[in-house]
C-alpha cells in the first residue's frame, strides 16, 4: 500500500509533459505553416514580378521588331530614330540622354489594380549591338520596397534590302504597258509596285500586255485600267482585278549614291576608242556611240549629258550618272537603240580589285532618264533612274530590279518583254544605302539576379 501511495500524481505530471510537448509541436508546427505561407506568397510576388519583366520584354519586342533606319544614319546617332519613335508612335514614355547611348523608358502600368509594371533601359554596347534590360514590378514585399525581377535582352542591327527590292518593278510614278509587252518572273512571279500619288491612273494596260505577279498600289483612289486582252497574274479584264492590291503601305526607295562610284574613276572617254574602262563622260559631252561598243568597270555620267549607244554594247560593270533624284526632267537621258550585253562586275580581270564585289547593279542614273529599244539577253543588275522607257523589241532577262524614282509614267510599248531574275538576291545592290533593322536574339535571354 505504501508504494502504491508513492505513485500518486505521475499520470498528472506524464499527462503534462505530453501535454506541453503537443503544445510545442503545434506551435512550431504554426509557426512553419506561417513561414511557409509567406515563403509561397513572396515566391508568387516574385513570379508576378517575373511576368511583368516578361511582358514588358515582349511589348518593347513588338515595337523594336517594327523600327527600320536608313543606312545613312551615323552609328553614332541609332539611338535617335528609335527614341522618335518610342515616343512619339508608341506612346511609350521614353527619355533619350545626351550622349545617345541610353534610352530610359520609365514605368509603364500592366495591371493597377495589382501594381504591375515594367521599366526598362536600352544601352548601346556597340555599334550594331543594343541591350535592352526590362524590370517587372508587383506589390510590395513590405510597405516601401517593390517586388522585382530584370530581364535582359541583346538586339543587334541587321542590314536588309529596301523593301522596293522586293519587287520586279518598282514606280513612284504610274506604269503604261502598250502593246504586246509583258513583264514576267524567271523562277517566280515578278510582282510590281506603284505608287502614283495623286495620279488619276496608277496602272494601264492597253493591247495585249501581261504581269505575271500582283500589282500595289499606295494611292487609294488611283484607277488601274486593263484592257480585256490584258492579263494580270493569268487572268484577264475584271478578273484581273483581284490582283490589284490597294492601297498598300508605302514603302522606302533606296537613296542612290552615284558618287561613291567615283573612287574607280580613272580615265576621261575618247570617242575615238571602241573599248573603255573606268571612264567618266565629262559634264556637256553628249556622246553618241553608233559601232561596237566595249564598257569595262564603271562608266561615270556628269550632268547635263545626253548619251546614246545605237549600236551593239557589252557592258561587263556599272553605269553611273550623278543627277538629281528629284530632277524628273530627263534633261540628262542614257539612250540604248541597239542591243546590250551587260555582264556581271565580277568576271572583270583581277586588276580592277574591289571594284569586282561592287554587285547587284548595271544601272545607277538619278535624275537621268533610261531607255532601252534593242534586244538584250541579260541586264546583270538593278536598273535605277528618272524615267525608265522599254520600246520597240526590247527584251531579256533583268538579273535584279526596276526602281523608277520619277513621279513621270514609266512605259513599256511594242514587243518589249522582260523577265526578271530574282534569285539568289540576298543583299542590298552596291551604290544604294541599305536599311537596317533591329533583330532580336533569342539566345541572348537572361534574368539577372541583383
Amino acid at each position: 500500500m505504501t508504494c502504491l501511495k508513492s505513485q500518486k500524481g505521475v499520470v498528472l505530471i506524464i499527462c503534462m509533459i505530453f501535454l506541453c510537448i503537443f503544445t510545442a509541436l503545434a506551435v512550431s508546427l504554426a509557426a512553419m505553416s506561417g513561414t511557409n505561407l509567406q515563403i509561397a506568397a513572396n515566391y508568387h510576388k516574385v513570379n508576378r514580378a517575373l511576368e511583368s519583366a516578361q511582358s514588358g520584354v515582349e511589348i518593347l519586342r513588338f515595337w523594336l521588331n517594327g523600327i527600320y533606319l536608313p543606312g545613312s544614319v551615323p552609328a553614332s546617332q541609332r539611338l535617335n530614330p528609335i527614341y522618335s519613335y518610342l515616343k512619339y508612335s508608341a506612346n511609350i514614355p521614353a527619355i533619350l540622354n545626351d550622349t545617345n547611348t541610353t534610352i530610359t523608358i520609365s514605368s509603364v502600368t500592366l495591371d493597377l489594380a495589382n501594381s504591375r509594371s515594367f521599366n526598362a533601359v536600352i544601352e548601346k554596347i556597340s555599334d550594331n549591338i543594343l541591350r535592352l534590360s526590362v524590370t517587372g514590378h508587383y506589390g510590395l514585399v513590405t510597405r516601401t520596397i517593390p517586388v522585382t525581377r530584370t530581364i535582359a535582352v541583346i538586339y543587334n542591327f541587321e542590314q536588309r534590302g529596301n523593301t522596293v527590292f522586293d519587287f520586279g518593278v518598282a514606280t513612284r510614278g504610274p506604269l503604261q504597258m502598250t502593246g504586246n509587252s509583258e513583264l514576267e518572273g524567271v523562277n517566280i512571279a515578278v510582282d510590281v509596285y506603284i505608287e502614283a500619288i495623286g495620279a488619276a491612273t496608277a496602272l494601264d494596260l492597253t493591247g495585249k500586255c501581261s504581269i505575271a505577279g500582283d500589282v500595289s498600289i499606295v494611292d487609294p483612289v488611283a484607277a488601274a485600267q486593263v484592257s480585256n486582252a490584258s492579263s494580270i497574274s493569268g487572268d484577264k479584264g475584271t478578273a484581273a482585278e483581284q490582283h490589284v492590291i490597294q492601297p498598300v503601305p508605302s514603302s522606302e526607295f533606296p537613296v542612290p549614291h552615284p558618287e561613291y562610284f567615283k573612287q574607280y574613276v580613272e580615265n576621261t572617254i575618247d570617242t575615238n576608242n571602241t573599248v573603255f574602262e573606268n571612264i567618266i563622260i565629262p559634264a556637256g559631252k553628249n556622246p553618241t556611240f553608233s559601232g561596237n561598243v566595249t564598257l569595262n568597270g564603271i562608266v561615270f555620267i556628269e550632268t547635263p549629258n545626253v548619251v546614246t549607244f545605237s549600236g551593239n554594247t557589252i557592258v561587263t560593270g556599272i553605269i553611273v550618272g550623278n543627277g538629281d533624284v528629284n530632277d524628273n526632267s530627263k534633261t540628262n537621258r542614257l539612250v540604248f537603240r541597239g542591243t546590250v550585253d551587260s555582264r556581271p562586275v565580277t568576271q572583270l580581270p583581277d586588276e580592277f580589285g574591289q571594284l569586282k564585289s561592287e554587285t547587284g547593279t548595271f544601272v545607277i542614273t538619278p535624275g537621268f532618264g533610261v531607255s532601252f529599244g534593242g534586244n538584250f539577253n541579260t541586264l546583270n543588275g538593278v536598273i535605277a533612274a528618272n524615267g525608265v522607257e522599254f520600246f520597240g523589241n526590247a527584251g531579256g532577262i533583268i538579273n535584279g530590279s526596276i526602281v523608277n524614282y520619277s513621279t513621270t509614267p514609266m512605259t513599256l510599248s511594242g514587243n518589249s518583254d522582260l523577265s526578271f531574275n530574282r534569285s539568289g538576291i540576298t543583299k542590298s545592290p552596291a551604290g544604294f544605302t541599305p536599311e537596317l533593322r533591329l533583330e532580336y536574339d533569342p539566345n541572348s535571354y537572361s534574368e539577372i539576379v541583383l
